[in-house]
């Protein structure tokens, strides 16, 4: 098995220069219209990137072990050449569509999803803004690992699925040439993913192509001008806080549950699910099932 880099970690340099000629970018052709920088909402995605360097490292440990053990009891092997690792790479990035899919209509996912989010802004300090429990997204990978393709394989693949996400979160690139919006996913697709409006809401799920929303009915074209960050929006920099929120939000949501289906679903139903109303609370105004997509849906 050949020594494959992380693509993130050597990327490391080029991250930080670019998000400083962005910041530059600002200052010396502002754009009113754009949502550009601030520094506290900087600072914290920053910290939030930092940080999740640190947590992916832990959550890497249980992950890999389960990975090689897959891996181990699988009779088949991918062999690590250039053409094999861009299959690898198509593979990875069409189970990533599913992942990322699966993170904005699954409460329990979207508590760790929902920190990539939560900015109300959108340039490239944003990527930074990482998760802290990334132990969410290896069951999707799974088969992968079981058709013979090494866990070091699948995680440079994904390094590089990272790393080209990076350049899409920026107000600075309008629309590219028409061929290439129509494969590869761009800032102008992922612009409308970051957005709160409804009519952007859980859309553009693509990581490297654009391809698997088109072919699966998530794609959605910038039209009006997103607004960034959740429908209802945390209001904190702090960067626990920022990290936690949406856990916090559901164990209150399940400690005041009245039944086990309404537990259930307040974690693994869609962000903002609220149980059927009875005749008495409609009656009195209460929460229906209309009311699903008022509390911290994505902000797709």
């Amino acid at each position: 098995m050949p020594n494959l880099p992380d693509a993130v970690v050597w990327s490391i340099p080029a991250f930080v220069l670019l998000t400083v000629v962005e910041m530059i970018s600002y200052r010396l052709h502002p754009d009113e219209d754009a949502a550009g920088y601030a520094a506290k909402d900087a600072a914290t995605s920053v910290s939030m990137g930092l940080g999740s360097l640190f947590f992916d490292a832990l959550w890497k440990i249980p992950i890999v072990t389960i990975y090689t053990a897959v891996h181990a009891a699988t009779p088949l092997r991918v062999p690590v050449l250039w053409w094999t690792v861009l299959l690898m790479l198509l593979a990875q990035d069409f189970l990533y569509y599913w992942s990322h899919r699966g993170h904005h209509v699954i409460r329990i996912l979207w508590a760790c999803h929902v920190v990539h989010h939560s900015s109300e802004r959108f340039n490239l300090s944003t990527a930074l803004r990482q998760p802290w429990t990334s132990l969410t997204s290896w069951p999707f990978y799974v088969p992968l690992i079981a058709a013979g393709v090494h866990p070091a394989a699948l995680a440079f693949c994904s390094s590089v699925n990272l790393v080209y996400q990076f350049w899409i979160h920026t107000e600075r690139i309008d629309r590219l040439p028409r061929w290439f919006e129509f494969v590869f996913n761009t800032p102008s697709h992922h612009r409308v993913h970051h957005a709160s409006q409804g009519g952007y809401l859980d859309r553009n799920f693509g990581g490297i192509l654009i391809v698997w929303d088109r072919l699966f009915g998530s794609f959605v074209p910038e039209v009006e001008r997103p607004v960034y960050g959740l429908t209802k929006n945390i209001g904190t920099h702090h960067p626990i806080k920022v990290a936690t929120h949406e856990y916090a939000a559901i164990a209150r949501d399940v400690k005041q549950a009245t039944g086990w289906g309404e537990r259930a679903g307040r974690v693994f139903r869609g962000p903002g699910w609220q149980p059927p109303a009875t005749g008495d609370e409609t009656a009195a105004g209460g929460p229906s099932a209309g009311a699903a997509a008022t509390g911290e849906a994505a902000a797709a």
